[in-house]
């Protein structure tokens, strides 16, 4: 007996069908959601051409707001500053409520760091995992 065929689920890039789903790019300093895995057989990276942009997983701690987009694109050279305002902003959070953000649940990067400097060092399975809360949690 044959099985029922399943749709199938995007894990990367935001809410299915598009309901609610964010649309920021470059243009705006912002980021994007990120884009499907799904890559044809015959196109790849341009040798010798680092990747511009990595994936960051954003998990939220505590009674920090959840994001409905987890998974987002980032340009290498965002600092967590910047990554900061953007969760704030995102999270429509009063501008004196602190966030901080934690990576592998281990440790508090410095606001100047850029995020692809932490994934070189901290990353795994092509992304890094960030959590965000409003009040301290490790460190």
């Amino acid at each position: 007996m044959a099985e029922p065929e399943r749709p199938s689920m995007t894990l990367l890039g935001g809410p299915v069908g598009g309901e609610g789903a964010t649309e920021m790019g470059p243009d705006t300093n912002t980021l994007e959601p990120a884009p499907s895995t799904a890559v044809s057989p015959g196109s790849e990276e341009p040798p010798g051409d680092a990747k511009k942009k990595i994936d960051i997983l954003l998990k939220a701690v505590g009674d920090t707001p959840i994001m409905k987009t987890k998974k987002w694109a980032v340009e290498r050279t965002r600092t967590i500053q910047g990554l900061i305002d953007f969760i704030k902003k995102f999270l429509k959070l009063v501008a004196s409520e602190q966030l901080f953000i934690y990576v592998n649940q281990s440790f508090a990067p410095s606001p100047d760091q850029e995020v692809g400097t932490l994934y070189e060092c901290f990353g795994s399975d092509g992304k890094l995992v960030l959590h965000y809360c409003k009040s301290q949690a490790w460190g």
